[in-house]
């Protein structure tokens, strides 16, 4: 087993800062040696405070490197397919923030690249490796609710990330909602076979022109009977919610709560309970789960538990719910 995993991080935003501290201090088996972004002087300010030698604003001084290992790319979506094709090519090792790529297209073009040249993929679902879903997981599978008839799944943000992401994000159900799809697959143990999904802007008219919404709902049918439905939306004032619901034949699971503790304030005219205040506080265990579980892959050479064809799947759900809302009918996968 190779001691440590020698890894770049390509974007270094807010979550590819997370996963930057992760694995250059959380994770010991791995060790950051490069620093990559658009801009040299994002690149240099992060490698200086977490303590890197390395930083460039060009990834190809990464894949001209033979003693890096491993790339962690958390850059804009429409980068993934030509950085995964670069990696693998260069026979690196991938962890690939969601979505594995912007089209299916290049999903199937990544896929092959990566089966030719013998690397392992990890794709960033990260509520897998959340101790709620994961044990929710386990209580299904061990029979606790009976057969899952039904999913119920919700990701609302307290507000629309800047117009300059949202015209490149691939739109609400790529961008948000495909987090939902995965985990409803993991949590059901099936897959997909149609989708109608439904949508509007009720909060922020800006969206209108990239072709997105701000408020989203998806029904699922699955290929053994079993359905659900995800709700997406941008404008949940009060806070991040992310929440899951798996009915079964004999009980059911909930997971999630928009308490941060079960302690509830009441004083005079008014009650308060401490939301989670946002997204890297809700899952920053499961990102540091998911990233372990990467690095220890690459040293024991073990597949990932969520590769390149879980984010195709996942993916295809969602371009499967972007086609609905526009044609506003049923679509099949």
């Amino acid at each position: 087993m190779k001691e440590k995993i020698r890894c770049a991080v390509i974007g270094v935003g807010r979550l590819g800062f997370v996963h930057a501290k992760n694995a250059a201090t959380r994770i010991p088996g791995a060790e950051v040696v490069t620093i990559v972004a658009s801009r040299k002087e994002s690149a240099e300010r992060a490698a200086c405070e977490l303590g890197v030698q390395n930083w460039t604003n060009d990834p190809q001084e990464v894949f001209d490197d033979p003693s890096i290992d491993a790339v962690i790319i958390v850059s804009p979506t429409k980068t993934h397919a030509e950085l995964i094709i670069r990696a693998a090519r260069s026979k690196k090792h991938i962890f690939v923030d969601k979505p594995l790529t912007e089209t299916i297209e290049e999903a199937d073009m990544v896929i092959k690249e990566i089966n030719e040249n013998k690397v392992f993929c990890q794709v960033g679902f990260m509520r897998r490796f959340d101790p709620s879903y994961a044990e929710a997981r386990r209580r299904i599978v061990q029979g606790d609710i009976g057969e899952p008839l039904y999913f119920k799944g919700l990701s609302r943000d307290p507000g629309s990330p800047p117009e300059n992401y949202i015209k490149t994000s691939g739109g609400i159900f790529i961008d948000l909602c495909i987090h939902e799809y995965d985990i409803a697959r993991f949590l059901m143990g099936d897959e997909v076979k149609s989708v109608q999904s439904f949508g509007e802007v009720l909060v922020h008219p800006f969206m209108k022109k990239y072709h997105d919404i701000d408020q989203a709902l998806t029904f699922m049918n699955f290929k053994n009977g079993a359905s659900g439905d995800v709700e997406g939306s941008r404008n949940s004032t009060f806070g991040y919610d992310i929440r899951g619901e798996v009915v079964g034949s004999e009980g059911a699971i909930q997971i999630g709560s928009l308490q941060h503790h079960n302690n509830i304030i009441f004083s005079k005219n008014k009650s308060y309970h401490d939301n989670i205040p946002n997204f890297p506080t809700r899952f920053q265990d499961s990102f540091l789960n998911e990233l372990k579980h990467f690095i220890d892959c690459i040293r024991r050479n073990v597949k990932p538990l969520v590769d390149e064809i879980d984010g195709k799947i996942a993916l295809e759900i969602a371009v499967a719910a972007t086609e609905s809302v526009k044609k506003r009918e049923l679509v099949y996968l």
